[in-house]
């Protein structure tokens, strides 16, 4: 194979860095001198032996907060079932779109052992009418149409977005937010009302993270959504949220490790 067959939107670049696999797209300067450092001719340098067990796993995701959440809460946990993940951010600005994304899991496939998303519902440009679950067929029946082939591409759409996930357990939210008794309860609240921290709807004026905002006015995703999940645990998250707990199953499922504690 030859790395000048592939366009330089085409084109990730794995490295080891600090015990985790980071994964990038180059400009054209990084891109030559990278090239010049890792290839000889333009032929792809074989790869470095590993046990065949490990699987390779990309999650295209949609910022830099599901980003930091993959290597903060699941990344480990997913390690011991002998799956590496490496998040991928989507370049779209939060603007997810059903194409683009197909291509890009599709693109990912060629690096990876298997592939994944994690985007959030609410917000999805061209859902439509569709359901989450209409919506994630509509993904698989893009990729299948795009690609062959045995390796596992498995598209998530977060019902509704990620911030229901921290429905699971609100009293996580103090001491990492400044916050009320007054406003936990108002959290507690909006939970009782729905069977699953998934269920809280997607309307503008009262998904998930506008709930919260309204709550804790002073709630920044970036900032403090990672602090509550992390003191949350993914163990909680997967008891509150069936739809997240049947993704993270199948995920498992992928390494020869599933099975293990």
């Amino acid at each position: 194979m030859l790395v000048d067959t592939f366009g330089l939107g085409e084109i990730i670049v794995l490295r080891l860095q600090d015990g985790r696999t980071e994964a990038r797209r180059l400009d054209e300067a990084e891109y030559r001198q990278w090239l010049e450092e890792t290839y000889d001719g333009g032929t792809v340098a074989e790869k470095p032996s590993r046990g065949p067990s490990v699987i390779r796993l990309a999650i295209s995701v949609e910022g830099q907060t599901e980003e930091d959440f993959l290597k903060s809460v699941l990344a480990d946990h997913l390690r011991m079932k002998e799956v590496e993940t490496t998040p991928i951010v989507l370049d779209r600005g939060g603007n997810v779109r059903g194409e683009p994304l197909a291509e890009e899991m599709v693109a990912l496939r060629q690096s990876f052992d298997a592939v994944t998303s994690l985007v959030d519902f609410y917000g999805f440009r061209d859902k439509g009418s569709r359901t989450v679950e209409e919506l994630e067929e509509l993904l698989a029946r893009k990729i299948r149409h795009k690609t062959s082939g045995p390796k596992a591409v498995i598209p998530y759409v977060q019902k509704h977005e990620f911030e229901g996930l921290l429905f699971s357990d609100v009293t996580a939210f103090e001491n990492v937010v400044r916050i009320s008794n007054r406003s936990i309860e108002r959290l507690k609240e909006v939970r009782s009302q729905f069977p699953t921290p998934e269920d809280i709807n997607d309307n503008p004026a009262t998904a998930p993270s506008r709930r919260i905002a309204s709550a804790i006015p002073n709630y920044r995703k970036r900032l403090h959504g990672l602090q509550v999940a992390k003191k949350m645990g993914l163990e909680k998250i997967r008891v509150g949220c069936p739809r997240f707990d049947e993704w993270v199953t199948r995920l498992e499922a992928l390494g020869g490790g599933a099975g293990n504690d």
